[in-house]
């Protein structure tokens, strides 16, 4: 089997490092303990050969590993940071050698892990299953990418006689907060076209992403005091509530919609009497039909403010990113090289779409064709969250693959 061997130690010595992002600091990294990680990577990557390694001001680690001339620049990238959404302190990995097929029960927080409720894991059986311990995320998402690209270093290597493509390395901060991609510096990186190792069905390879936006929903009121309020007071968190309320019960939201369907999602609701604030994501895979969403919040926002005297409102839409396959399919043989290297590692290829982003659609727009393969990586941003340690090797096998010519 070709593999460097490194790759559960790796992961384990990552995943035990708290770098969760905040997606309420307005700083790049958006915590500073991301660079932690960071200077650990720059510190193994110069152990590996590349000597330009280093991370800049802003969390972003860059690193040069040469190769043969007439062969194209290749980029690996993977993020250092973690869901915001679950904890990621003091994280502690559990091996779950030869996994035998049963519940597996976390010791803290009555936490299981039923293979009923995760379909990839029943292929997994004799398998070593990498979890946390019930209190934490795990962070295979995205140190089980960090891992495999740190692997296919170690196995160029140990065979220098083994021909390959100049690899630029990249690993970011804050992907998780929809900023992974935003000071990258592709001069400094200097890739002809690159992968994104953040995928998780083992053999899966994706070059389409949702095309997402941002919108925030304000509703503004008037305060007063309760005692003689009447008359006075509009409530504009009542009328937040009311908006919530009026959106569709069983369309358009990502517990209603799979597939190709796209949703508008509320997710974080803040406010006083005066001003209520309600944040969105916005998700299609038709570009043009992001405009249509947007409208449809703003034909149901005036129709809440009509019941809602003395109340206002309004909506601000931002770009966040773009489904990747309208680049990618500009440059089909970046797609077509991952695909063939999954095939010759023995692997089915499963070739499709995200209901979700990654750095790739920020760089894909940006000028670097950038589709995304497997890390093994499920369940992420959960207590449940696991990893198989025979999938973090098949993805590192992927990547020398993908690399040599």
């Amino acid at each position: 089997m070709m593999q460097g061997g490194t790759a559960l130690n790796r992961f384990l010595r990552y995943a035990s490092m708290d770098t969760q992002s905040d997606p309420s600091s307005n700083t790049c990294p958006s915590t500073e303990k991301q660079k932690r990680l960071g200077h650990l990577l720059v510190e193994e990557l110069l152990e590996l050969g590349c000597q330009d390694a280093e991370m800049d001001e802003h969390g972003y680690v860059y690193a040069t590993l040469p190769g043969v001339s007439g062969e194209p620049s290749i980029c690996f990238c993977s993020h250092m940071d973690t869901s915001p959404e679950t904890s990621g302190k003091d994280v502690s990995p559990i091996v779950h050698e030869n996994w035998q097929g049963g519940v597996i029960r976390l010791p803290h927080g009555g936490v299981e892990i039923n293979p009923r409720d995760h379909p990839d894991l029943l292929t997994k059986v004799g398998e070593d299953i990498v979890t946390a311990d019930g209190r934490t995320l795990l962070g295979a998402d995205n140190k089980a990418g960090i891992a495999a690209i740190m692997d296919c270093l170690t196995w160029f290597q140990k065979h220098p006689e083994t021909p390959h493509a100049t690899l630029k390395i990249l690993f970011t901060p804050d992907e998780e907060i929809g900023r992974g991609a935003d000071l990258v510096d592709l001069d400094r990186l200097g890739a002809d076209f690159g992968y994104t190792v953040d995928g998780e069905s083992l053999g899966s390879m994706e070059d389409e992403t949702f095309s997402a936006d941002g919108a925030v929903v304000v509703f503004e009121g008037t305060n007063a005091h309760p005692g003689f309020a009447q008359g006075t007071m509009v409530n504009a968190l009542k009328v937040a509530c009311d908006f919530i309320d009026a959106l569709p019960k069983d369309t358009w939201s990502p517990e209603t919609t799979s597939g190709r369907v796209g949703f508008v999602h509320p997710y974080e609701m803040s406010g006083t009497v005066e001003k209520t604030t309600i944040t969105f994501i916005v998700r299609s895979f038709v570009t043009e039909e992001l405009a249509v969403f947007g409208q449809r919040l703003e034909s149901i926002q005036n129709e809440v403010l009509s019941r809602w005297p003395g109340a206002t409102g309004h909506i601000q839409i931002r770009e966040q990113y773009r489904n990747m396959k309208e680049v990618l399919d500009q440059h089909p043989h970046v797609a077509n090289r991952a695909a063939q290297a999954i095939k010759a590692a023995g692997l089915t290829l499963k070739r499709g779409s995200i209901r979700g982003g990654t750095d790739g659609s920020r760089l894909s727009f940006m000028g670097l064709p950038c589709p995304n393969v497997f890390a093994g990586e499920h369940a992420f941003h959960s207590k449940q969250e696991w990893v198989s340690v025979q999938d973090m090797e098949k993805a590192t096998e992927v990547l020398i693959r993908i690399a040599q010519p």
